[in-house]
This record gives C-alpha cells, sequence and structure tokens, in this order.
C-alpha cells in the first residue's frame, strides 16, 4: 500500500490508545446504522430489502479483477409477509417521469411518511449530476440534517479521503446520496416502509445520473440496492449489479472511525471500486 493511500486513510498509527479516539471523535448520530449486534437488537430486527426499479437477476459481464456475482432479487427468498409488493403506485410513476428541479423540490417537500415532521431538512444529494460514479449511503445524521448535504463531519472527511486515495472527488465526476432521504428520528435505524416511500427518489437519480459505477456503503444501501440481507463481510471483494451498473459495497465511513483496524479492508474496497472505474472508462473510450 502507498504511503500516499496510508496517509490519505489514516492508517498509520492504528495502535491509538483509547483516551485518543476523541481526537477521531464524530457526532455518534451521524451513523448508527452498522450499530454493533446489541445495538441493533436493542433497536429491532433488521427490516426486509426493500427493491428498486432498475435490480435485475440477467447475467452480468465478468467484471475486471473479481468476479461478478448476481444477487436474486429477495422477493425469491423471503416469506410472502415480508415480500408483499403493491403494484407500481401513481407516486412512483410520477417521480420516474421527473427531471432534476422537480425531483429536487419533490424530496424537499416530501410527506410521504412521518419522518418530514421530525427532519431539519431533507437531503437530496449532492455532486455532479453526470457523474461515474454514484455513492449510495444510508440516510441523513444530524449534521446532514443541519446543513443539507449528505456526508459533511468527519464521517464526510474520511469518504472524502477515501476518494482522494484513488483519485477521485466529490462534485467531480462524483455524486452522493442516501437510501433515506430524511434523518431517521435519534438515528435510529431506517424502517422498511420509510425505505419504501424513498425507495422512487433514489431509482430516479440513478436513471438520470446513469452512473457507469455504484459505490454502495453501509447495511441498508446494500441491502436496498442488491436486494440481500447478506452481511457486508460476505458480499464484499465481489462485483455485482444493479441492473447494468456495476456495484461495489463497503463498510460505512462512521463505522470504520469506530473499528480503526477495518481501514485496512475499506483500501481493498477502494482498489476494486477503482478497478471498477478504470474498466468502465476503457469502455466508454473503445
Amino acid at each position: 500500500m502507498s504511503r500516499r493511500a496510508l496517509d490519505e486513510l489514516g492508517l498509520g498509527p492504528i495502535w491509538i490508545r483509547r483516551d485518543q479516539l476523541a481526537a477521531l471523535a464524530y457526532d455518534a448520530e451521524a451513523e448508527e446504522n452498522d450499530a454493533t449486534p446489541a445495538a441493533r437488537s436493542a433497536q429491532g430486527a433488521r427490516p426486509a430489502a426493500v427493491a428498486l426499479s432498475g435490480a435485475s437477476t440477467k447475467p452480468a459481464a465478468k467484471a475486471s479483477r473479481a468476479p461478478v456475482v448476481v444477487i436474486p432479487d429477495a422477493r425469491t427468498r423471503a416469506t410472502p409477509q415480508e415480500t408483499a409488493q403493491p403494484e407500481e403506485s401513481a407516486r412512483s410513476r410520477e417521480i420516474a417521469a421527473m427531471d432534476w428541479e422537480t425531483l429536487d423540490a419533490s424530496i424537499r417537500g416530501c410527506t410521504a411518511c412521518a419522518l418530514c415532521e421530525s427532519r431539519t431538512q431533507a437531503v437530496p444529494g449532492v455532486g455532479d449530476r453526470t457523474a461515474r460514479l454514484l455513492i449510495v449511503g444510508e440516510a441523513p445524521g444530524a449534521e446532514e440534517d443541519k446543513r443539507g448535504e449528505p456526508f459533511v463531519g468527519a464521517a464526510g472527511k474520511l469518504l472524502d479521503n477515501m476518494l482522494a486515495a484513488i483519485n477521485e472527488k466529490r462534485g467531480d465526476g462524483v455524486y452522493i446520496a442516501n437510501v433515506l432521504k430524511c434523518r431517521p428520528p435519534g438515528n435510529r435505524n431506517p424502517q422498511p416502509a420509510e425505505v419504501a416511500e424513498c425507495a422512487p427518489y433514489l431509482a430516479r437519480q440513478i436513471a438520470l445520473i446513469q452512473p457507469a459505477v455504484i459505490f454502495a456503503i453501509g447495511r441498508f444501501a446494500i441491502q436496498t440496492l442488491l436486494q440481500t440481507d447478506a452481511p457486508i463481510s460476505a458480499l464484499r471483494g465481489k462485483v455485482h449489479r444493479h441492473g447494468e451498473i456495476p456495484v461495489v459495497v463497503g463498510y460505512h465511513p462512521a463505522y470504520l472511525l469506530r473499528n480503526l483496524p477495518d481501514k485496512a479492508k475499506a483500501w481493498q474496497d477502494l482498489l476494486l471500486l477503482s478497478d471498477q472505474l478504470a474498466s468502465a472508462n476503457r469502455v466508454s473510450h473503445a
């Protein structure tokens, strides 16, 4: 691993004393979705994956330096109670026809679920609307809710450093969005109904951006895009697909701030992501 990459990811002093962890402090409310097993138990059962329009089970082309894994639709493996999906609603059809300006206004004024009652503001997303790379996180935290932008604070700085390590930059060929556009109260885990209401927004963002690669970070982002409840540890190191778009998965930056040794795994994920971006660039110039 290069010295620059080590510096960018903060992998040097992973033996930091406990009393020095305060230097890495971040608003704990900025990330609750990668909570410990005990915390997840206290928060309740994990919600079922919610399908986004565009997910596909078609065989995928071989990926660069990693096998492509096609995740079956979760509806083929879950119980009828978990997977009952209403027909596409008029609201979903309306969102699917929106342009960027209409979509942004709809997200900011959305009252489709109770999250609108507790948010400061909705967080649609930020970055290059013609991005090659789409980063999908989970839900806004307290700071994101205040500022109206995803991935700010310590977790956002780490994400920026991760991008810099592979010569990418927020807003320059990169768009960042979350599955949920509003902060859950107390930063609890997203609920299935909330994810279902927000899913058409993310689906439309993907359709408008048409990214070359998606980087899904955090459990709920991965569940939603890949329609699977498999743990991140089982999905890392492989290239997945959302429709025709390659998807690389990784740990959420807020999780990495709490689990410093796993930054080495994050570097492996970034190398795979960089490979996919390079492969997409070669295809576009062929």
